[in-house]
């Protein structure tokens, strides 16, 4: 596989120079960490359960301890889970993003487990010479019928803009996500989708794991994390998938925004597939922290990251790294649009990419069965099943006497609420 020679820095691969050089031809050590938040991304999908027939539908499939190496992630004991993520969503958005069980003894029923945080161990970090934090935010499991039913109007984001002196904006949440609709009304507001915005901001008392929104879970973790490791450098990459992609770009801009980490470290969100987050004036906000940087990892006939268009009001945030699937002669020429947005086949692509004009040749060793995980996207002489990872027996085990039941979660397994 490739090597590199005049490796740029850490800082650098994060976007100090917003990947200045390193798109054109894509740099490997770049490369490998897309790859590397691509497959913290996939872990969110890999473990999540949507089995409305499961009482733990919403859930993550796995404990903290476990949960990167009962996915099976490369290089997964360079890393501790830290924290788990909750969100709710109180207003009326589709089923799209919150799965509820079936089941009148389903573990908690306004919450659904969003992601996680991760940490390079001791050891790692050690030999790193830096500490690195990752922030996966999990995307939608439906597909693309959240699309026309998301709530594309965009809402003031005034609650994520930093306070005026003597106020606190980071240690309340909202209830809906909503702003005073007389801010709604002005077109010089900092304006985000009212989606992602009630995804990230909303609470719920009712529930023991969404007590707090998304948004405060994520800020005082963060917090925690930079108080526990004071005095080493500390760099931060938030990712996602799809809606993830929009939750990882608000909590990026948030953290900066809201000052939770001093300027001189890093955060940096490495997207795919990110559909529109803000207005032009959300963009302008985004571009005057010299320490955020945004890396929108897209295939060009992916129709998510076109929507919301700019018809409505939205403008692209970051710097884009276009890619191509119908490069790779690994993967079918799909008419599926599904196919065009998976993760895997764009990390495939991303393992290979050599630029609109170069022929695809990967460049890092990575399995090409990775891209059929979830969909049918490899031709058929790769002889690798469609949708291959699946749960045994779909969870249903047998008991001794001979009847089948849907199996429970080890107790190392079984959802914890968070600490407050």
């Amino acid at each position: 596989m490739e090597t590199s020679q005049n490796q740029p820095t850490w800082n650098q691969l994060l976007g100090s120079n917003n990947w200045e050089g390193l798109l054109e031809p894509l740099d490997l050590g770049l490369r490998e960490l897309i790859i590397r938040c691509g497959d913290f991304c996939q872990a969110t999908y890999d473990s999540f359960i949507n089995d409305q027939n499961s009482r733990y539908c919403g859930a993550c499939r796995f404990g903290m301890k476990f949960l990167l190496e009962k996915v099976m992630l490369i290089g997964a004991s360079d890393y501790e889970v830290s924290a788990y993520l909750y969100a709710t969503a109180r207003v009326s958005l589709p089923e799209a993003f919150i799965f509820h069980s079936m089941s009148r003894e389903c573990w908690d029923r306004e919450s659904n487990w969003i992601g996680y945080i991760a940490v390079t161990t001791d050891e790692v970090s050690s030999a790193r010479g830096r500490r690195e934090i990752y922030v996966a935010w999990r995307g939608t499991t439906r597909n693309y019928e959240w699309v026309d039913v998301a709530g594309a109007e965009l809402k003031s984001a005034k609650e994520l803009l930093r306070p005026q002196q003597g106020t606190n904006n980071t240690g309340g949440s909202s209830s809906s996500g909503n702003s005073d609709d007389d801010d709604d009304d002005d077109d010089n507001d900092v304006k985000v989708m009212l989606g992602w915005l009630t995804i990230y901001t909303s609470d719920d008392p009712r529930s023991p794991f969404s007590k707090t929104s998304a948004r405060v879970q994520v800020l005082s973790n963060i917090k925690r994390l930079m108080e526990k490791y004071k005095g080493e450098k500390v760099s931060i990459a938030i990712t996602g998938h799809s809606l993830g992609a929009s939750l990882a770009v608000l909590s990026a801009f948030d953290i900066v925004e809201n000052e939770v980490v001093p300027p001189d470290v890093i955060v940096s969100a490495v997207v795919f597939g990110c559909p529109g987050v803000g207005n032009e004036e959300f963009n302008k906000q985004v571009i005057q922290h010299s320490n955020l940087h945004i890396l929108h990892v897209k295939n060009t006939i992916d129709l998510i990251p076109h929507y919301p268009g700019r018809i409505m009001g939205y403008v692209n945030t970051g710097t884009d790294l276009v890619i191509d699937t119908r490069k790779s002669p690994y993967l079918k020429d799909s008419k599926n649009p599904s196919d065009w947005h998976n993760l895997q086949g764009m990390l495939h692509v991303v393992a290979g990419w050599n630029g609109a004009d170069g022929e695809f040749e990967l460049k890092v060793k990575r399995s090409l069965a990775l891209v059929n995980k979830s969909c049918d996207f490899l031709k058929a002489e790769c002889m690798v099943p469609g949708s291959w990872w699946v749960e045994k027996n779909k969870g249903m085990m047998r008991k001794e006497d001979g009847e089948w039941v849907t199996e429970s979660p080890a107790e190392e397994d079984r959802p914890v609420p968070p600490s407050y």
